[in-house]
């Protein structure tokens, strides 16, 4: 007993200490709430006001797995990671008891299922498209579902294996971004195509200017395809890429020739480049100097300079076109940006695909250029819906991001990516195994284009881009739903009713 009472005392005694020491903490805290003068909150509620930052911190990770419901989450939603995930998995993508989607919600597509749809014998197969038949090097796109730009830099060494290893697993193309071309896009043996950003990284002389022997050099590797210039994307319009300084790493630095640790900053344009001619000009001479297929990325604000591109490319003729045009949206994407920019510059994916379409065609334009359709298509309904719009191919960033593991922890400009994504932490990029993640890439790429055919085949059409405008409606605000062909009436005979 008298033991035991011992025991009981020191344990009293140490109890009694803790306490003490809690509280003289607590004290300290306290005085340095009263004391500073920056947070108002802690200077009239020291030690319990830091509670509203720790949750406010948590807040977002409460909405994410408590709260939100399955489609209520911005930018993407849980329903959508889900598909994703699955896919990647090899899991089966078939659910029971019926939809979860609000089917009454404005602008809902609604495919038209065809009374007498094809039988199984009937299916065509999705033909290659060639891009650039006027090049010395035209490509054969064999999927119309491909991989987005995402430089390295922006996402992590293994990230950029396993997209390069998946994307020739699955007969894909893998866009670089605007980072440069890196050994480890090359290492996989898929199809590249090359993006010139604003600052030229990978491709620029000294002086910032566009280096043609550089461009010589990376047209030399065979499975680079096509070049494509960024005139802007959907996360940031009007505004050039940003890579924070603390992803910055040597082996990066050299790559972009930039210094370990200094931010890359694109300008907010080409500076060779002041209005449509020039850009024609631009593309004619990087088009001349590879050999290669030579297209652009933009993001459309207005119908009215859309108009102004084709009306200047059919003024001065067909040979002229870029070969492809990348249309992303404005609804943000992979990379760092302000906030004005992702939430309100820039038509949605939505409105522009169906402006540069129709732009196109009016010029007669539908055989010499390609349209890509790229912001925030992730989903077969998403694919399927572009196709029907009138783009030739798809491309995705977030919806590849997800296949390799991204929990969507909004951590991308931070160096802290708890996936190993987008950061250059070894400890974090440690948890992206390649050799596993590569497969899940192939395996997302493969379920679109099996569900995007499913869906193709439902409306009654033998492969996915036989698809129309009037495959399609569009839920209206009255409840009730309208053709999209009658919303906008296609300018070619192909997509008429």
């Amino acid at each position: 007993m008298g033991f035991a009472a011992a025991v009981i005392e020191i344990m009293a005694l140490s109890f009694a200490a803790m306490i003490g020491v809690a509280l003289a903490v607590v004290a300290v805290i306290f005085v340095i709430d009263r004391s500073q003068t920056s947070d108002a909150i802690r200077r009239n509620y020291p030690v319990i006001g830091r509670f509203r930052k720790l949750f406010s911190s948590l807040g977002e990770f409460f909405r994410q797995y408590f709260f939100a419901m399955d489609r209520e989450e911005l930018p993407f939603n849980r329903a959508q990671r889900e598909w994703i995930h699955r896919a990647g998995e090899g899991h089966g993508n078939t659910v029971a008891f019926g939809s979860t989607r609000n089917l009454g919600v404005v602008g809902t597509p609604i495919f038209v299922n065809a009374a007498f749809p094809p039988l199984e014998t009937q299916f065509a197969k999705t033909e290659p498209m060639v891009i650039g038949a006027g090049a010395r090097t035209p490509y054969t796109a064999q999927s119309f579902f491909n991989i987005s730009g995402m430089s390295y830099g922006a996402i992590s060494k293994p990230a950029v294996q396993a997209l390069s290893r998946g994307a020739k697993e699955a007969g894909i193309w893998l866009n670089t971004g605007e980072g440069g071309l890196s050994p480890f896009h090359l290492e996989g043996g898929a199809d590249i195509v090359f993006q010139i950003g604003t600052a030229k990284f990978g491709v620029r002389n000294e002086d910032d200017t566009l280096s043609e022997d550089k461009l010589r050099e990376v047209a030399a590797h065979d499975t680079v395809r096509m070049f494509e210039i960024k005139l802007a994307q959907g996360a940031k319009p009007g505004k050039g890429g940003i890579l924070p300084g603390a992803k910055v790493t040597s082996e990066i630095a050299k790559i972009r020739g930039l210094k370990v640790g200094q931010d890359g900053i694109s300008p907010n344009r080409h500076a060779e480049v002041d209005d449509w001619d020039d850009l024609l000009d631009f593309i004619d001479h990087i088009r001349e100097v590879t050999g290669k297929p030579v297209g652009i990325k933009t993001v459309v604000g207005a119908e009215g300079p859309i108009r102004d591109l084709f009306e200047t490319i059919a003024a001065r003729g067909a040979d002229s076109a870029p070969d492809f045009i990348t249309v992303d949206g404005g609804e943000g994407g992979t990379g760092a940006a302000p906030m004005p920019l992702i939430d309100l510059v820039g038509m949605s994916i939505r409105e522009a695909l169906i402006t540069v379409v129709d732009q196109r065609d009016r010029v007669g334009l539908k055989d010499r250029i390609r349209i890509v359709a790229s912001g925030k298509l992730v989903n077969p309904g998403d694919i399927a819906w572009a196709l029907a719009a009138g783009a030739d191919f798809v491309t995705s960033a977030r919806g590849f991001m997800f296949s390799l593991g991204c929990i969507q922890a909004l951590k991308c400009n931070k160096n802290t990516c708890p996936t190993g994504i987008t950061t250059h932490d070894k400890r974090f990029q440690a948890g992206l195994v390649v050799e596993d993640k590569y497969i899940r890439v192939a395996r997302y790429a493969r379920d679109i284009t099996k569900e995007v055919e499913t869906i193709a085949h439902s409306v009654g059409v033998g492969e996915p881009r036989l698809m129309r405008r009037r495959h399609v409606r569009i839920v209206q605000d009255n409840g009730r739903s309208l053709p999209l062909n009658e919303i906008t009436p296609s300018y070619n005979n192909l997509t008429s009713p």
